[in-house]
C-alpha cells in the first residue's frame, strides 16, 4: 500500500487545528473566567496545566490542541519552502546515491497548494538540467526524481546512447572505466560528462544494448525527464512526459546518506545538487 505523507500531514494540521479553534471558542472564555474570578495568589500557585484543566475542558481536546503548532510549523515548511526526500533506487547515479536524503526547494516553480499541488503564487519555471522531484503520472502518491531534460515544444532523440535536442547533438565526454559500479548489481559502467546546454553533470551508461529509444516531441504543458543511470532508469522514455501541474520542486541540496537501517548514517555525499 502506498502511504502519500503530504496528505496524512495535511489532515494532522486541519484535526489539530480544528482542536486548537474549537477549545478557543468553547472552553477559552470559561477558563479565562474563572482566573478573573479567582485571588491572584491563587492564580499564581496554578501551573499552565492545571490552567488549561479549568471549565472541564476534554482531556482528548487539550491533547490534540497541544500538536498544533508543532504540525503547523512542519506542514508550513514542508509545503512552502524545502521538503526532505530519500532516494529509493539507483536512477540517478552517479549524482544521486541510494539511500540519499535530498531536499527540495519548493519556492521554485511556483508556491502550490499542499495535496492539490495547484500553483497560487508563480514564480519560475523549469531549466533543462535541473533535478526535479514530481509526482509519477501513473500513480501521482509516489514521488519520483529525474533530471529535466525536455521543455515544452522541444524534439527530442535518443538513440544509440545519445541525446539529441531540437537536432542538436549533447556533447558529452567520457571520464572513467568502472568495472564495478555502485549499481546494485555492480556491473561495470563507463562514466561520461554530459553537458546540456552549459548544465555539466555525469551519467553512467552500461555495455548492454539499451531497448529505450526513440523521438518524442514535448507537448505543452509537459516536460520531458530522464534518469542520470541511463540504462537504469524508468523514465519519460518509458511511461511519457510529465505535466506541469505534477511538478514538485527543484532538488538542490543532498544533508545526510543512510543507505541501511542497521548501518550508521554518513555525510559524505553532503553538497548541492549538480
Amino acid at each position: 500500500m502506498d502511504f502519500d505523507f503530504e496528505l496524512i500531514l495535511a489532515i494532522a494540521f486541519f484535526v489539530t487545528f480544528a482542536a486548537w479553534l474549537y477549545d478557543r471558542i468553547a472552553y477559552a472564555p470559561k477558563r479565562k473566567k474563572i482566573l478573573s474570578q479567582m485571588a491572584p495568589e491563587a492564580v499564581a500557585a496554578l501551573d499552565k496545566n492545571a490552567q488549561l484543566n479549568l471549565a472541564d475542558t476534554p482531556k482528548w481536546l487539550l491533547e490534540v490542541k497541544s500538536y498544533f503548532v508543532i504540525v503547523a510549523v512542519i506542514f508550513g515548511l514542508r509545503s512552502f519552502v524545502a521538503e526532505p526526500f530519500q532516494i529509493p533506487s539507483g536512477s540517478m547515479l552517479p549524482t544521486l546515491e541510494i539511500g540519499d536524503f535530498i531536499l527540495v526547494n519548493k519556492m521554485d516553480y511556483g508556491l502550490r497548494l499542499p495535496v492539490l499541488n495547484k500553483t497560487i503564487i508563480p514564480t519560475t519555471e523549469p531549466e533543462r538540467g535541473d533535478v526535479v522531484v514530481f509526482k509519477y503520472p501513473e500513480n501521482p502518491s509516489l514521488n519520483y526524481i529525474k533530471r529535466m531534460i525536455g521543455l515544452p515544444g522541444d524534439v527530442i532523440s535518443y538513440h544509440n546512447k545519445r541525446l539529441m535536442i531540437n537536432g542538436k547533438l549533447m556533447d558529452e565526454e567520457l571520464l572513467a572505466e568502472l568495472p564495478v559500479s555502485l549499481n546494485p548489481s555492480r556491473e561495470p559502467v563507463a562514466v561520461y560528462e554530459e553537458n546540456l546546454d552549459g548544465v555539466s553533470h555525469q551519467i553512467y551508461k552500461s555495455y548492454r544494448r539499451n531497448p529505450l529509444e526513440g523521438d518524442w516531441v514535448v507537448p505543452e504543458g509537459h516536460y520531458f525527464v530522464m534518469g542520470d543511470n541511463r540504462d537504469n532508469s524508468a523514465d519519460s522514455r518509458v511511461w511519457g512526459f510529465v505535466p506541469e501541474e505534477n511538478m514538485k520542486g527543484r532538488a538542490f541540496y543532498v544533508w545526510l546518506h543512510w543507505n541501511e537501517f542497521f548501518s550508521l548514517p554518513s555525510f559524505k555525499n553532503n553538497g548541492l545538487i549538480e
